[in-house]
C-alpha cells in the first residue's frame, strides 16, 4: 500500500476571507482527557461516467477554505492553557492540511468489508497527529483517487474541536459548498458559545465524588484484561444487521407481550457488548462496562445549546455486568441495562460528569473491562456529496478496540457494526453475533 500510494499535493487551506485573530477557551468537554485524539472517517465513492478529476479536485479544496471562514477555529492550533487547567485554540488562521492523492492498489470494491489488518487503508489519510496538542493542524482533508476511477475522502478532526455532530453538519456544510452552494444555509451556520459547558463555580464535587458515576469508576483485573489488548495484534470485523435483524433482536428481549420494544440502539449495543464478553472468555467474575456517548443537545434543559454548536455536546453513558450475568441473562438484560444507563443522563448527571472532567486531576476511563461505542449512523455521513454522488461505503480510517456503530449506504434502518477483536476470540465473536439466540 505504502508504496502504491502517489501524493500529487498537499498544502495548508486557509480561510477564504478575513477572520478573527483571537485565541478562543474550550469547554470542560473539550478539554477532557477522554478527547484529545483524532477521529478519523472514510468516505468512498464509486466510479461515474463524466467526472474530471481536477475540477473535482479544485472543488473541494476551493469548498474548504469557504467552510474554513465560519469554522475559522478548525484552521487554528489547540493548546494547553498557560494555567494548565483548560485547552485554547489560537486562531491566526494557520490552517487545514489538504492532500490530493492516487493509489494504484485499491478499487471500490476493497472496501464492502472489513480491512485486511486494522490500519491498512491508513495511507488513505497519510497525515496522522499522535499529540493534538502539538501544533498540528486540527483537521486533515485528503481525496485518494482509486484504481477503478473511485475515490475516498478521509477526513480527521480533533476531537477536542468538535464531536460527531458538529462533525457531520461540517461535512455537509462543506459539501454543499463543493457543489456550489454559496454560502452555507441559516440552519447549519456554527456557534461557538463554549462557555455554557463549564462548570457552575464553586464545584460542588470532589474529585473522589466523582468515582461514584460507573463511567469513571475502575474494577479489578481479575483475568488479565488489560495485557491481553498489548499482547494480541486486534482483527478487524464488520457485520451488517439489516431491519430484519433488527426486529429478531428486539422480539428477543421481549420476555413478556407488555414489555416496552427495545431501540435498535439498545439491542445492537446490548449484543455485541455480550457477544464480545462472551467470546473473549474473560472470567466469570471479572466486571465488564460498555462506555457510549449521549448526546445532550435537547436532551436537557441545562446547559440550553443554540442551533449549530459543534463542540463537544456529549456525556459518556455507563452499562455494567459481571460476565456471568451477561451471558447468562440474555439479550434482554444487556438491553435492558444499556436503557438505563442512557436514562440516567439527564441535567443532574451532566453537571457531575463536567465538574469531574474540570478537576486538575481530571476524571477518566479506566480501560479495565471496558468495551467503548461510538454510534456514527445518525450523523448524516451516508449523505456528504462532494461532487461524486453520495458514498457508498462510510467507515473509519483505522479499526480499533472500538466498537462503532456505522449507516449502510443505500439500506435504510440497516446499521454495520465494526470493531477490532484479538484473533484468539475472533471466531467465537463472529458465532455468537450472528448467531442470535445461542
Amino acid at each position: 500500500m505504502e508504496s502504491s500510494l502517489h501524493v500529487n499535493q498537499a498544502v495548508l487551506i486557509t480561510p477564504s476571507e478575513p477572520t478573527p485573530n483571537q485565541i478562543l477557551q474550550l469547554s470542560a468537554l473539550d478539554s477532557q482527557l477522554f478527547v484529545r485524539f483524532t477521529f478519523e472517517y472514510l468516505l468512498v465513492y464509486k466510479p461515474r461516467r463524466g467526472i474530471d478529476r481536477d475540477t473535482i479536485t479544485d472543488n473541494v479544496k476551493s469548498a474548504l477554505g469557504r467552510a474554513l471562514v465560519p469554522y475559522y477555529p478548525l484552521a487554528g492550533r489547540v493548546r494547553t492553557r498557560p494555567d494548565g487547567k483548560v485547552l485554547e485554540v489560537v486562531c491566526r488562521s494557520q490552517g487545514a492540511l489538504f492532500i490530493a492523492a492516487t493509489v494504484s492498489s485499491f478499487t471500490v470494491s476493497e472496501f464492502d468489508g472489513a480491512p485486511q489488518r486494522r490500519a491498512h487503508w491508513r495511507n488513505l489519510l497519510s497525515f496522522h497527529a499522535a499529540d493534538v496538542l502539538n501544533g498540528a493542524p486540527p483537521l486533515v482533508v485528503q481525496l485518494t483517487w482509486l484504481q477503478d476511477g473511485g475515490a475516498t475522502l478521509a477526513v480527521g478532526f480533533n476531537h477536542c474541536l468538535c464531536d460527531g455532530v458538529g462533525s457531520g453538519e461540517f461535512l455537509n456544510s462543506f459539501a454543499e459548498l463543493a457543489l456550489g452552494l454559496t454560502e452555507l444555509r441559516p440552519r447549519t451556520r456554527p456557534t461557538w458559545s463554549r462557555h455554557l459547558l463549564n462548570p457552575i463555580l464553586p464545584l460542588r464535587l470532589s474529585l473522589d465524588d466523582s468515582i461514584s458515576l460507573p463511567v469513571f469508576g475502575s474494577v479489578p483485573d481479575v483475568c488479565g484484561f488489560t495485557s491481553r489488548f498489548v499482547r494480541e495484534r486486534l482483527m478487524p470485523t464488520s457485520i451488517i444487521f439489516d431491519q430484519n435483524r433488527l426486529n429478531e433482536l428486539k422480539e428477543s428481549t421481549k420476555s413478556k407481550p407488555s414489555h416496552r420494544t427495545r431501540t435498535s440502539f439498545e439491542v445492537v449495543s446490548g449484543h455485541v457488548w455480550r457477544s464480545w464478553a462472551r467470546a473473549l472468555n474473560l472470567a466469570s467474575n471479572q466486571v465488564v462496562k460498555l462506555v457510549f456517548p449521549v448526546n445532550i443537545r435537547q436532551r436537557v434543559s441545562w446547559p440550553s445549546l443554540p442551533s449549530g454548536y459543534y463542540g463537544n455536546a456529549v456525556v459518556l453513558g455507563c452499562a455494567e455486568a459481571c460476565v456471568a450475568d451477561l451471558e447468562g441473562k440474555g439479550l434482554s438484560y444487556a438491553a435492558e441495562l444499556v436503557a438505563r444507563a442512557k436514562e440516567r443522563v439527564g441535567e443532574e448527571y451532566v453537571r457531575e460528569v463536567v465538574e469531574s472532567v474540570s478537576w486538575e486531576k481530571r476524571a477518566r476511563v479506566d480501560p479495565v473491562g471496558a468495551l467503548i461505542m461510538t454510534q456514527w449512523s445518525r450523523l448524516g455521513l451516508e449523505s456528504v456529496d462532494f461532487g461524486m454522488g453520495r458514498p457508498v461505503q462510510v467507515g473509519p480510517v483505522c479499526w480499533d478496540k472500538y466498537f462503532i456503530v456505522l449507516p449502510v449506504c443505500g439500506v435504510p434502518n440497516a446499521l454495520k457494526v465494526s470493531l477490532a477483536v484479538p484473533p484468539t476470540a475472533l471466531d467465537q465473536y463472529l458465532y455468537f453475533l450472528t448467531n442470535i439466540h445461542v
